[in-house]
């Protein structure tokens, strides 16, 4: 298994750069790749910044990317869970992944009114404000 960053990620979804889309995609081919965790969130933030992504997009190609057999995350199910908040509730995509990585805890705290506001009736850990 190989792991693979960021660019490589951006480079199979936009296919903005042809030598660069085929080569990762031939390396999603022929390879079992880990996706870390922050390659995650940086690519979510890489596609709604630089490339202009809605949500729906960024969730899109993400699915769709996760969903290929050899594609392995560390913790797919919480990955799975934010991008659900991510596109139904409009939580920040790394708001939402804080949060989903935190539901066996009592609670997130945060100064983001925002985030406290709409992650309110969201999962089982309580997001507030500290004391």
């Amino acid at each position: 298994m190989i792991a693979i960053d960021t660019n490589v990620v951006v480079r199979f979804l936009v296919a903005d750069e042809p030598a660069q889309h085929a080569a990762s995609a031939r390396l999603l081919r022929e390879h079992d790749v880990f996706v870390p965790d922050t390659v995650v969130i940086e690519t979510e933030w890489v596609l709604r910044f630089a490339y202009r992504f809605e949500p729906a997009q960024v969730v899109r190609g993400l699915r769709g990317l996760f969903g290929l057999p050899n594609v392995h995350l560390a913790q797919a199910a919480p990955i799975a869970q934010a991008l659900r908040w991510h596109e139904t509730d409009g939580l920040d995509f790394a708001d939402a992944l804080h949060l989903a990585q935190s539901q066996h805890l009592a609670a997130l705290k945060t100064f983001d009114r925002k985030f406290i506001r709409r992650a309110t009736t969201l999962g089982t850990c309580r997001v507030e404000a500290p004391d």
